[in-house]
Formats: structure tokens, sequence, C-alpha cells
């Protein structure tokens, strides 16, 4: 066999070789797993001492019945006056299962009351709680808060007694 013939079979051999070498993959990341995980804490307890009692309130035009949960006291405006009943914010009491900050929430949005027996309706909103809504608090002391509220009384609004339900909570870490 000559010499160019062993060279080209040599040639040809090199090649088939490189031509069955697999390619070089791209670098691929290694797979991570990672877990998905909660706690479920005991939530805080949370109880209604007093409601939310406007009072007695005479009507001649459209006003308003402000109720302050720092004095306990209430105001008027407009046509609406206050007549008595002993009127007070309501009283809420709670107790955290650990020691820290909770945050006490009260309704952002407008509750209706609705006339007993009827279907006549008033607006409370412009919620306001008794000092800040977060407090530092002892691990299983009581606590308690108030709220108060305005109350929108329209014209010539129908006499009678008129209930509503708003919600509060206690968050804490």
């Amino acid at each position: 066999m000559g010499l160019g013939r062993l060279f080209t079979l040599l040639w040809a051999g090199l090649l088939s070789v490189a031509a069955a070498a697999p390619a070089i993959a791209a670098p691929v990341a290694a797979a991570v797993p990672a877990r998905a995980r909660t706690e479920i804490k005991k939530p805080a307890a949370v109880r209604l001492l007093n409601d939310l009692n406007f009072g007695y309130l005479g009507v001649t035009t459209a006003g308003t019945a402000v109720m302050n949960p720092n004095t306990d006291v209430l105001t008027t405006t407009g046509g609406v006056v206050a007549m008595g009943g002993n009127p007070y914010s309501a009283l809420f009491e709670s107790v955290a299962p650990v020691k820290g900050v909770v945050i006490v929430r009260i309704p952002k949005n407008p509750i209706t009351i609705t006339r007993v027996g009827g279907t006549e309706t008033m607006t409370v909103s412009n919620w306001t709680i008794d000092g800040s809504s977060n407090r530092t608090v002892n691990a299983k002391e009581p606590f308690s808060f108030k709220v108060g509220g305005t109350l929108f009384v329209n014209a010539n609004q129908v006499e009678g007694f008129y209930i509503g339900t708003f919600t509060v909570d206690v968050q804490y870490p």
C-alpha cells in the first residue's frame, strides 16, 4: 500500500471518529428542590362586651350622630338631636396567645342598618378606634378596645329601632 493511500485512509478514519463523537451539550442548571410551608396559629380570641349604641335620636332634617370611642361622647350635626338612651361605643375584649404588637382591624367600608320590621335604612361609616390600632400586648392577658363611627341619618327618617352588624378582628405576629 502506498503512502498516499495510507494517508487517505488515516484521514478518512479521523473524520469518521470526529463525526461519531457526541456534540458538546450546553450547560444545564441543576434542579433545586424547594418546599412550600406554612404555620397555622390559633386566632386571637375577640369577644363583644357592648354593642355600638347611638341612643335615642330625634330627626327634623338630615344630619349625623358621631360616637367618639375615646370619650364615649355622642355629638350630632344637622337636624339630628340626641334625646338620651345612654349612647356608648362598642367595647371589645381580646387575648393574644403571644406577646407582641397586635393590629386591631376595624371596618373600612360603611355598613347599612335597617329598621326592624321595615325596609328603611341608614348608614354607619367613618369608623374610629380608641387609641392606636397597633397595640403592644402581653401573652394571654386580656386587653380591650372601643370602636365608634358616624351614623348618617336621612331627612324624615322613619321612626323605629334600627340594627346592623359590623366585624372587627385582631391580628398578631
